[in-house]
Order: C-alpha cells, then structure tokens, then sequence
C-alpha cells in the first residue's frame, strides 16, 4: 500500500493544485471518481494487467471518459497511461479526497464504540471533537462488542483509546515490564 501511495501522491497533488489554480475542485473529484470506477470495472482492470501499448490504454480511457472529463482531465489520463500509471488512479482519488478535506478544513472521524451512541452523544463528541482538532468533524460511527465498554477514535494519525479493551491490554504491558 506505501508502495502505491508513492507512486499516487504526485499525481493526486498535481491534480489537486491544478483544480485550486482553476476553481473546479468539485469538478476534479468528480472526475477522478469516474475514472476510478473505470480501473475498478473487471474488464478494464484486466486490459491494465495485459500488455497493451500505453498509447493504446490512453485512447481506450480517452474513449470510456471522454464524456465525463474535461479537456485538462484527459490530458491527466493521457499522462497517467504514458507513464503506465492507469492502475493506481483508486489511489490517486482517495488521495486527492483527503487534500479536498485538508483544504476545506474538514475531518473524518472513525469512532467505534461498545454501544450505540445516543443522537445527543455523538453532537456532544463531534463539537468536543471540533474544537480539539480546530476542523469540522464527520463522524463515522461503528459498534464493536469487543471493546467491552468505551470507545476508540481515530482521526488520521491521532488515536484515542479510551475503551475498556485498551486500557486492560495496556495495564497487561505495564505489569510485563
């Protein structure tokens, strides 16, 4: 996976500072979601697997999405399939998705808990949360039985384990030591 999150990021930071340039975030996410799904389709994704000329990949992308991409989106496909780059456009979406939050100041938020939170909970977290992080939150939701009691989140690099799982795992590698 760090292999191909190499190989994505320069395109998907091209991509993104080309759209901030030109106003058409939106457009752009728009685009490369439609281009993701294209690589995703079984057919397609077993053309990129063959040995097709990367002229040939290019007009075969340039043909499925020419409806759907502007001009400077093609071109974007064009250099993508010269460089035979095709395959790893999920990754430059999902890439180019977390610039988008970055830049609009939004986070999402996992949040698993060992019960459902209750509507004013998660309000109550999601400003808690906003006014620790200084971004809007979105919140992602999920139970897992396992933790006991508690919760975990995780909002990029940042974790908070507060659940009652975590704690007794840590308080087992404290007595360890």
């Amino acid at each position: 996976m760090s292999e191909l999150t190499t190989v994505a990021r320069p395109y998907a930071r091209a991509a993104f500072e080309f759209a901030v340039d030109s106003n058409k975030i939106e457009a752009w996410s728009a685009m490369l979601s439609f281009a993701t799904e294209v690589v995703n389709n079984p057919t397609i994704a077993a053309i990129l697997k063959g040995d097709k000329a990367a002229q040939e990949l290019a007009s075969l992308f340039v043909s499925i999405c020419e409806d759907q991409l502007d001009e400077n989106g093609l071109n974007f496909i064009k250099i993508m399939a010269e460089n035979g780059r095709l395959s790893v456009l999920p990754r430059v979406a999902e890439l180019y998705a977390e610039l988008e939050s970055e830049h609009k100041k939004v986070i999402n938020v996992d949040v698993v808990s060992a019960y459902a939170l209750s509507k004013k909970q998660k309000i109550e977290l999601g400003l808690s949360l906003e006014k620790r992080l200084a971004r809007k939150v979105n919140l992602n939701c999920s139970i897992d039985n396992a933790l006991i009691a508690g919760m975990v989140i995780t909002a990029g690099d940042l974790v908070i384990d507060s659940s009652a799982h975590g704690q007794l795992t840590r308080l087992s590698n404290t007595l360890q030591s």
